[in-house]
């Protein structure tokens, strides 16, 4: 059996653990492989290496050697030398941008903020693969919710398609763990879920494209409603139609508070789904919940807190500012109350290089204002996507050294 299989790598690091997680699942197939800036070394028999020019490309042809012992022979001192000169050159780490790379972020939202031994756990799980890297995490107690923000890479076969990707296992071990630590019938909080693993959402990075996020999304659904067996709803890039998430959420009562008008607590939708799930069970796991999952191009979280104690003025103002009702285009808005006397105007930028914060952060100030209302300075609640490259990039490499 032949295998053809093509790698983007960053570095020699990460070439080193795709060989490992590609011995996982070809166990019959022995082989080696390290990094050169040229292919100036060669590996015996049944491999064949061929690496790039650029230092960061390379193509392995692999055949079932099983009968066969491979043999490393030595690279030459002129290779390690430029291989060295590469690694000690901060100007080399510095111009490896985005563009050379394949990487998928995913952020993975559950329903906890408050047990601290729940989240190290599930931190714990994060951490099992070193190729999957947590770059930042958002807590807000208030909301009862935590979203960690997790990234690595993507292998694809010689044909373009995703095969292999770290944050696949990743993102199981932490659904495994919430689960296991987590009983949704107890949980209570100021913002809207449907499950303990609330939402996961897969976004492109770098030179990977919606395909590949798309393709991790809908692998990680499939596996986690037949291991699990809890109901997922695909969504954007890993549904078919594209359906939107807000309208799965509408039709499940996600935005409806069942707790003193605005807080969300227990379980209270039914057992039996009307409808079927594109994974998993049509049955609800009450302490479970249920989980969506979708892929999407990037879109930006952002906060405005309203000094406020008059729930319908905040959702007015919310109202206005939403698209859907007519506000601004691409922009999707919550009246969540955050405190004894505020609220804040959470709000999903679809396009945030068109309708940026700013714009938002004037159209709630203007609204506020004509109710009397103080606004204060808006927050994001994660970094852009520019810089999560380049934390990401620059953990994997403090790793390595």
């Amino acid at each position: 059996m032949n295998l053809n299989l093509v790698y983007e790598a960053l570095d020699g690091f990460h070439l080193l653990v795709a060989r490992d997680h590609v011995k996982v699942h070809f166990p019959s197939t022995m082989w080696i492989m390290l990094l050169a800036n040229k292919p100036d070394f060669s590996l015996s028999m049944a491999v064949d290496f061929e690496g790039s020019n650029r230092g960061d490309s390379f193509q392995m042809n692999l055949c079932n050697a099983e009968s066969h012992k491979l043999n490393l022979l030595p690279l030459k001192t002129e290779a390690k030398e430029k291989q060295q000169e590469m690694d000690s050159d901060s100007s080399c780490e510095n111009k490896r941008t985005s563009k050379e790379s394949m990487l998928v972020c995913c952020m993975f939202f559950i329903s906890e903020a408050r047990d601290r031994a729940v989240l190290d756990l599930i931190e714990r799980a994060a951490r099992l693969d070193p190729e999957s890297v947590t770059v930042n995490k958002f807590e807000d107690r208030v909301y009862n919710r935590i979203r960690f923000t997790i990234v690595s890479y993507v292998v694809v076969d010689s044909t373009g398609s995703p095969i292999y990707s770290p944050l696949h296992q990743t993102v199981l071990s932490m659904v495994e763990a919430a689960y296991g630590a987590i009983n949704l019938e107890l949980h209570s909080g100021a913002h809207p879920r449907l499950g303990v693993v609330d939402d996961i959402v897969f976004h492109p990075l770098a030179r990977a494209s919606l395909d590949e996020a798309a393709w991790l999304a809908k692998t990680v659904a499939a596996d986690i409603g037949s291991r699990f067996q809890v109901p997922v709803f695909l969504y954007a890039a890993a549904h078919p139609t594209g359906r939107a998430p807000d309208t799965i959420r509408r039709e499940l009562g996600y935005y409806t508070p069942n707790f003193m008008g605005n807080q969300w607590a227990g379980w209270t939708i039914p057992e039996i789904l009307p409808g079927a799930p594109d994974e998993g069970p049509n049955h609800v796991s009450r302490t479970r919940g249920i989980v969506m999952i979708g892929a999407r191009p990037w879109v930006a979280l952002y906060n405005i807190p309203v000094v406020c104690t008059d729930v319908s003025t905040a959702r007015q103002i919310a109202r206005m500012v939403r698209a859907r009702d007519g506000g601004l285009p691409t922009v999707q808005a919550l009246a969540l109350v955050h405190g004894d006397d505020s609220f804040e105007i959470a709000c999903i930028l679809l396009e945030p290089n068109q309708v940026g914060a700013d714009r938002v952060q004037a159209e709630v100030e203007m609204l506020a204002a004509q109710e009397g209302l103080e606004v204060e300075k808006g927050y994001f609640t994660d970094f852009p996507p520019e810089m999560i490259v380049e934390k990401y990039m620059n953990l994997i490499s403090s790793r390595r050294d």
